[in-house]
This record gives C-alpha cells, structure tokens and sequence, in this order.
C-alpha cells in the first residue's frame, strides 16, 4: 500500500512539473541543472507554485532534486 501511495505521489508530482514547465525558461548561466523561477511563497516562507520563467521576471532560482516521492523542486530566492 505504501509503494502504491508513493508511486502515485511520484506521478502526480512528474505530471505538474512536466505540464508547468513551459519550454522557454532562461537557464542559469555557470549552473546547467538550474533555472530562473517565479514562485509563491507560503506563510513559513517556503516557494510553492513555481513556474520557470526568464531572468526578467524571476523571484527564485531552482533546479530538479530526486526525492523518496518522486521529482521535486529545490529554490533559492534571488
């Protein structure tokens, strides 16, 4: 039952990052893995609701992590 949770959670999880993430996002420039983002921040101050953007309009700076859930976001703010 676990593994199932955590499959779901994994494909749930790929499939907002894959249809959130348009094709044009400025990467950043000394890091390939990492790219310019704009995201909300919750009240504990953590970005939730990021879409890859260009340098322009960009609140934070993220890269791809592997989690035990599947992929996930990790960003910095600029």
């Amino acid at each position: 039952m676990k593994s199932r949770i955590a499959a779901v959670a994994a494909a749930v999880t790929f499939l907002a990052v894959v249809t959130a993430s348009p094709a044009a996002a400025d990467p950043v420039p000394g890091s390939p893995n990492q790219f310019y983002a704009s995201c909300a921040v919750d009240l504990l101050g953590v970005p939730v609701g990021c879409l890859e953007t260009d340098e322009v309009h960009a609140t934070h700076i993220c890269q791809y992590v592997l989690t035990t859930f599947g992929l996930g976001l990790d960003c910095i703010q600029r």
